[in-house]
Order: C-alpha cells, then sequence, then structure tokens
C-alpha cells in the first residue's frame, strides 16, 4: 500500500491542510488555491494492469471503469468533470492554450482539438490540466505572478524536442510569464537507474546538445547507456530562467515503484497511466 510522505523542499510556504488520500500524491505549492497531483494505483475500481485507480481513457481500459475513477478524481480534487482537460497524447512538442473560448465548445469538439497535444496551459480558475505518464517525465507549471498553470508531458521525445522550455516560451509570449515567477514539479517517471537505452537514443540527446555528463551514465557491465530524464528537464527549467529552489522533484521511480505508480515498462503498454494535474481554485 502507498503512503503520502510530506517532501522537503525549500520553499516557504503556509500549506492547507492538505487532503491526503490513497488515489492522490499532492504537492506542496506556494498559494493555497492551487492544487497540483499525481494520481497513484490504489483507492479506484480497475482491475489487472489497469488495477485500480486508472482515469486515462486512451489506455485500452473499460470506459465505465474509467469515467467511475475520473468521477471520484473530481470529487478529491473539487471539480467538475467537463473542467477535467486530458488531451491525446503523442510524444510531439505541441502546446494547446485552454482558454474561455475552448471551454464554451462541445465536449466532442472540444476532445478532436486536444489530440496530438503534449503540454496545457491556462489562466481560468476550476480547470484542471492533466497529462497522463507511465514513465514519461509529467512536469506540472504554476506561475504566482500572472496566476497561470501548465502540465507537460516530456517522454525521452519530447526531452529531446524541449517541450518544458517551449511550453515556457508560449506562456511567456501569452500570459507575460517570467521564469523567475514560476514554480515547477517534476512528477513520478522512470529513473537514471531504471532507464536504459540503446546508442540511438543517447546520440539523439547529444546531437540535440545536451550536456551528457549531466545527463547519461555508462554501463559497461551491460554495455548500455542510461539517461537521467528528471534531470535533463530540469536543466530545461534553469536555463529557461526558473531559480533552483522553485523546482521539486518527487523523486519517485515508476519503474521501482510500480505497484504504487503506474509503470509501462513494467506493466505493459496496455495498463494503466498516471494522471498528473494542476488547478487553480
Amino acid at each position: 500500500m502507498f503512503f503520502f510522505v510530506p517532501l522537503q523542499f525549500s520553499w516557504n510556504l503556509s500549506l492547507r491542510d492538505m487532503r491526503n488520500t490513497e488515489q492522490l500524491h499532492l504537492y506542496p505549492v506556494p498559494d493555497d488555491r492551487v492544487v497540483a497531483f499525481s494520481t497513484t494505483r490504489h483507492g479506484g475500481c480497475g482491475s489487472g494492469t489497469y488495477g485500480t485507480f486508472n482515469c486515462t481513457p486512451y489506455t485500452g481500459d473499460e470506459p465505465s471503469i474509467v469515467q467511475a475513477n475520473q468521477e471520484l478524481l473530481c470529487k478529491l480534487v473539487g471539480v467538475t468533470s467537463e473542467r477535467l482537460i486530458i488531451p491525446y497524447q503523442t510524444h510531439s512538442c505541441n502546446v494547446m492554450i485552454i482558454d474561455e473560448s475552448f471551454m464554451q465548445l462541445s465536449s466532442d469538439v472540444r476532445q478532436a482539438m486536444l489530440q496530438e497535444k503534449d503540454a496545457v496551459i491556462t489562466d481560468i480558475p476550476n480547470v484542471c490540466l492533466c497529462v497522463s505518464t507511465a514513465d514519461c517525465v509529467p512536469v506540472l507549471l504554476y506561475d504566482s505572478v500572472r496566476e497561470v498553470v501548465a502540465a507537460v508531458h516530456a517522454g525521452w521525445r519530447g526531452t529531446v524536442g524541449r517541450i518544458v522550455a517551449h511550453t515556457l516560451q508560449v506562456m511567456r509570449e501569452k500570459y507575460g510569464t517570467q521564469a523567475a515567477d514560476v514554480h515547477a514539479i517534476i512528477g513520478p517517471c522512470i529513473s537514471l537507474k531504471a532507464f536504459e537505452v540503446g546508442i540511438e537514443v543517447y546520440e539523439t540527446f547529444e546531437q540535440a546538445g545536451f550536456d551528457m555528463s549531466q545527463i547519461a551514465h555508462w554501463h559497461p557491465e551491460k554495455e548500455k547507456y542510461h539517461i537521467n530524464l528528471p534531470a535533463a528537464n530540469r536543466l530545461q527549467l534553469l536555463a529557461e530562467g526558473v531559480p533552483l529552489a522553485q523546482i521539486q522533484d518527487s523523486a519517485i521511480c515508476t519503474y521501482t515503484q510500480h505497484e504504487d505508480f503506474f509503470s509501462a515498462r513494467r506493466l505493459g503498454i496496455r495498463s494503466g497511466r498516471i494522471l498528473n494535474g494542476i488547478v487553480i481554485k
């Protein structure tokens, strides 16, 4: 069974009485009106590799079970189901702004517009932005001055494409976000120790200009590289000007903690996903 353990970090906060449940891993943020979370595998109604709290509809899970889990999630977070935004991700660097005009559209049109989006941004209260992961890196962003939030899905391809940096650039262009005002959360994902890659992936990062001495480790016994995806995304945040003290890392490895968080490498592609979300209340 998973139990929430409060994270140690350097933000000087006055936190709300956070209602931790077996379904949610909650993150401290510098504003009592903001809720940021990652779902666990516990407290839902699913089974098998979808057991038990899969809230993502794009996985092959039974739709009625996903809907029931989403209804519970909405109750826990305090939003209505139509304000739960879950894009269909394709490892792209496509970023979408969720504005009032989008929220007025029909459900079918909204769902069509969310296809092939790997990051979403909004400044609308009570709209819960989510990304689905199961080893990839979720990054949640909060501009505490302009009250803008974003949810980013950064798999290794998105990391190479610097989707986190791109999302911050869109926030700056649309809302005037300054990196110094941004607080970032790196959620559960596969760790350096577990993320073994082929030489082609290593070379893709290298050709994209990453400092491989900071994000890669060679294992001679296996003749394989390991890549540190959380570190690669942290470096993007720092390069954009986000202060190190405002970057929170969950330090949760999905591969080794697959009983508590979904891991595609451990459970297979036909399995549940962690839903990582952020909302301004």
